[in-house]
């Protein structure tokens, strides 16, 4: 016999053992507390310091905002203890007398229905954006990256249009011409190497002015008819249709063709429409704007230029060629070492020193090209992290495929690189949005600085109005920052789903 047959068999039970009890999954609000709250004497002092905290902070804010709040009234005097008959709490009349001008700063109250449309069209265009299976995606883009700031200048600034892409291209060729020429003359006119170099920019602007005559042709024969810039559009629609179609071919040139023809038919609606050729909308100086106007209107510039700055600077500083890398090196060095309040100086007061005296570019314009730079060093510095957390295998796998660099770069590494840096993205976005509180300073009223003008009106003064004035900022604030961190949160949690599975 074996030995695997003298092996005695072990036990087997021949009836089913009885069910126990099922596991309590949940044990109610006082068993939650208990394990979650009370399980530990730490976590008992904890929770006692954060119910008194909790009753120090949001009691007095309720009670101050809502229960003892008054609601109604039409002078400061409604907003006094003694009028009210009890302790006063947010003086709300004060923000209802003073909304429209919080919201559109000192922009004239009959051409506010322009912000309003601003403020429609911007929402209209964004929300699709916002919402991931929203079709047209690239149509919505590019409405709302590229015509909507078009339309939206139109809109509050105002004014028209003397010309077009033929005028413009002339104005600029003759400009670059005539700089040539005056250089070189100032030059000839100098030292030994000054009229060793002056002649020959000299030859160079007289060149330039000989290429640019039948442009400049063009311009005058234009500009002499009756429907300038009608015309100007006409002849501009026609040549870059032309060298579209030429660039695309012929097989594959109708698509790019139909889109550039609903390009410019887009635009001569909207000059038909705002009147361009006839002088446009009464101006609006940018000095009258104020309030949750010149806040969103600094915040998304920033924003929405901050970003291409950021991810080629991000490339530059990545990238093999020393003088690219150098100079963006230098540029988000220079950036970050100083701080947002220089730059809204050095651009607004020490700028227009250095431009020439016939040159001006407005104040509000020289706030925002200062912010988009500051920011887009910042950004530089959050994208090239994401780059650096790609594994080079994914680039040497896209060259294995026969990629290029700007193909491997749009298509394989930078998607990857901005999910990766979403948060430290938004938390950029976040901060920006909250320093344009700084533009006060540079004489521009944002929505702190007119509820600081505010403050001045002798007829809201009460002990109340100025908390009751920054309560409503806050909330302001809040909702756009708070919508901004939730909505990277879903962002980042569909974007993340790989991680999940």
């Amino acid at each position: 016999m074996s030995e695997l047959g003298s092996v005695t068999p072990v036990f087997v039970r021949g009836e089913m053992v009885p069910q126990r009890p099922p596991p309590v999954d949940r044990p109610g609000v006082l068993g939650l507390m208990r394990q979650r709250l009370f399980n530990s004497p730490t976590n008992i002092l904890l929770t006692i310091v954060g119910v008194l905290l909790l009753y120090f902070t949001i009691v007095p804010t309720v009670k101050f905002l809502l229960v003892d709040a008054v609601w109604t009234g039409s002078n400061r005097t409604d907003c006094l203890a003694d009028q009210a008959g009890h302790p006063v709490g947010a003086c709300w009349p004060f923000v209802q007398a003073k909304f429209s001008q919080f919201i559109y700063g000192f922009y004239p109250t009959p051409e506010r229905w322009r912000v309003d449309l601003v403020f429609a069209l911007g929402a209209l265009l964004l929300l699709p954006l916002l919402i991931p299976r929203a079709p047209a995606k690239t149509l919505n883009a590019g409405l709302f990256f590229i015509a909507f700031p078009v339309l939206a200048f139109f809109l509050l600034y105002g004014g028209g249009l003397q010309g077009f892409g033929v005028t413009w291209s002339a104005d600029l060729a003759s400009s670059l011409a005539d700089s040539v020429g005056s250089a070189g003359r100032k030059l000839a006119a100098g030292g030994a190497i000054g009229r060793t170099i002056g002649p020959v920019l000299l030859g160079l602007g007289t060149v330039l002015v000989w290429l640019s005559w039948p442009l400049v042709a063009l311009r005058d024969w234009i500009q002499a008819s009756s429907q300038p810039l009608w015309l100007d559009l006409l002849c501009t629609a026609v040549a870059v249709t032309a060298l579209v179609f030429v660039l695309t071919g012929v097989r594959n040139g109708w698509r790019a063709l139909a889109t550039t023809v609903a390009t410019f038919v887009g635009i001569a609606i909207v000059i038909a429409v705002l009147r361009l050729d006839r002088g446009g909308l009464p101006i609006v100086d940018t000095r009258m704007w104020g309030g949750l106007l010149v806040t969103l209107v600094v915040s998304v510039t920033g924003i929405v230029a901050s970003m291409p700055i950021g991810i080629a600077l991000a490339l530059g500083r990545r990238s093999t060629i020393p003088l690219i890398r150098i100079f963006s090196v230098a540029f988000i060095e220079f950036w970050r070492g100083v701080p947002l309040i220089t730059v809204m100086f050095f651009a607004t007061y020490m700028l227009p020193l250095f431009l020439p005296g016939n040159f001006t570019i407005d104040n509000l314009m020289r706030v925002l090209i200062g912010i988009a730079l500051f920011a887009g060093a910042y950004n530089a510095e959050v994208v090239r992290g994401g780059l650096n957390a790609i594994p080079r295998g994914q680039a040497e796998a896209a060259s294995a495929l026969g990629l290029s660099y700007w193909k491997t770069t749009g298509l394989i590494v930078l998607p990857q690189a901005l999910r990766h840096v979403i948060p430290g993205l938004v938390n950029s976005f976040i901060a920006l949005f909250k320093d344009t509180s700084l533009v006060s300073i540079v004489a521009l009223f944002d929505l702190l600085g007119q509820l600081r003008a505010a403050f001045a009106d002798p007829t809201w003064s009460t002990p109340t109005t100025l908390f009751t004035g920054f309560a409503f900022t806050g909330l302001i604030y809040f909702v756009f920052c708070f919508g901004m961190s939730r909505y990277s949160l879903s962002v980042e949690h569909r974007l993340n789903a790989h991680r999940r599975t």
